[in-house]
């Protein structure tokens, strides 16, 4: 059975940085992470695939987040920087089971979902 748990979550100030971690239980698998605000909905920030060759980011993170596994302890991580007010979000990984291709961008095609982290950037 696949399990998510996220976890890293918190306050930070403007410019500051955060390092979600997702800890995943069943297997190797494609993984993505989203991120959501009251009221609307959830959008799509990284992705590696689940050889861990190749990633993808939105792109209001490029160049400041970076996703990346730890295959020996079965964590996926989202090392955020230079973070910014619009960044507060919950944010959210999502696991693929079956899928041995490349990254997937698209929140339709994730099977399994953690239960959220808080992330909030504010002075």
């Amino acid at each position: 059975q696949v399990q998510l748990v996220e976890s890293g979550g918190g306050l930070v100030h403007p410019g500051g940085s955060l390092k979600l971690a997702c800890e995943v239980s069943g297997g190797t698998y494609a993984m993505g992470w989203f991120r959501q605000v009251p009221g609307k909905e959830r959008t799509f920030v990284a992705a590696i695939s689940w050889s861990g060759m190749s990633t993808s980011y939105a792109d209001f993170v490029k160049g400041r987040f970076t996703i990346a596994r730890d295959s020996v302890n079965n964590r996926v991580y989202l090392q955020m920087f230079s973070l910014k007010p619009e960044d507060t979000a919950v944010y959210y990984c999502a696991a693929n089971r079956d899928f041995r291709g490349g990254v997937i961008i698209e929140e339709s095609r994730y099977d399994y979902w953690g239960q959220g982290t808080q992330v909030t950037v504010s002075a």
